[in-house]
């Protein structure tokens, strides 16, 4: 992915007026029903900040009514065990969110009585949450008038004031974030950010930008320049047969999720890894103790000797 770092300015670019209005006309037409949006409910809008990060928005939409049957309070989501968490989480995978996502709740209660805090550098010292989920939460809890950039709206606002010669060009973030702080319509935040968000993920895709029906496409400085190019990024991801960690670590958490008493070490080699064999022992045994560093498992017996088994933390 490249990223330019040029044109820096603090000025406004002059088509931010005449976007602004055709982004909120389009918004008001186009705009997706989402059950997290124009609600007033700290707690499901927390949910849905915390499952939206780094998943497609049609997964979480089968998974968050399903979750929120389970722990319809913060109150229920902190009392109950974290095992019970991760089997709810089952299918949204990056399951440290989870975990962060429990302890946040417990912190919650404890730190701030059940509520959100209103500052921002409160926010960021929950487990879990950065600048972005931060800016969001305070933009749809309390409809303050935040930047918000998540990886649409970085995308979106590259193509639109900077000039990207290709699809996989994107504007350094820290300038996008400047901008986006300059161009928050006041009083209007909320739906400012929902209108960005829906036009980065449904017109202003990442490989096939639908161009000819956007709505800023007569002043995007990158329509007529941008060429479609195919983004090939080379994983340093430590990986076993082809497969990411990460994949095998889920296949992990999603085994155990089926056993409240835990399974013997050996199964789940069986269960997790084509051919398990002896020689994927010491492999496995890395993604436990990994899985167990990060407070998502718990380990009875010795690793080393066979004799272990694994449950759900």
């Amino acid at each position: 992915m490249a990223v330019r770092s040029d044109q820096r300015s603090n000025a406004l670019p002059r088509s931010s007026r005449s976007a602004t209005r055709a982004i909120f006309r389009w918004y008001i037409h186009n705009g997706r029903k989402l059950p997290w949006r124009d609600i007033h409910n700290p707690y499901r809008i927390l949910i849905a900040e915390i499952m939206l990060h780094q998943t497609q928005v049609s997964r979480v939409l089968r998974i968050f009514p399903r979750f929120l049957k389970r722990f319809p309070t913060l109150k229920a989501l902190a009392s109950a065990r974290q095992s019970d968490v991760l089997v709810a989480w089952r299918g949204m995978g990056y399951n440290n969110r989870a975990v962060r996502l429990h302890k946040l709740a417990n912190q919650l209660l404890a730190e701030y009585g059940g509520t959100i805090p209103r500052a921002v550098h409160e926010i960021q010292k929950l487990p879990g949450v950065g600048k972005y989920t931060a800016n969001a939460l305070l933009t749809s809890v309390y409809r303050d008038d935040r930047p918000v950039v998540d990886i649409n709206i970085r995308r979106l606002f590259s193509r639109l004031f900077w000039r990207m010669t290709t699809t996989a060009e994107l504007q350094a973030e820290d300038e996008v974030w400047a901008l986006a702080g300059r161009l928050v319509p006041r009083h209007r935040g909320y739906d400012w950010t929902q209108a960005l968000m829906d036009l980065g993920a449904t017109i202003c895709t990442a490989r096939a930008p639908a161009c000819t029906s956007c709505p800023v496409g007569r002043v995007c400085r990158s329509r007529n320049v941008m060429q479609t190019v195919r983004l090939r990024r080379a994983s340093r991801e430590p990986a076993m047969a082809g497969i990411p960690n990460r994949i095998y670590r889920g296949r992990i958490v999603d085994v155990l999720r089926t056993s409240r008493t835990g399974l013997p070490i050996r199964e789940i080699g069986l269960t997790v890894i084509a051919g398990y064999s002896e020689r994927h022992r010491s492999r496995l045994r890395s993604l436990l103790e990994g899985l167990q560093k990060d407070g998502l498992i718990a380990i009875r017996g010795k690793l080393t000797d066979g004799s272990a088994r694994a449950r759900l933390a």
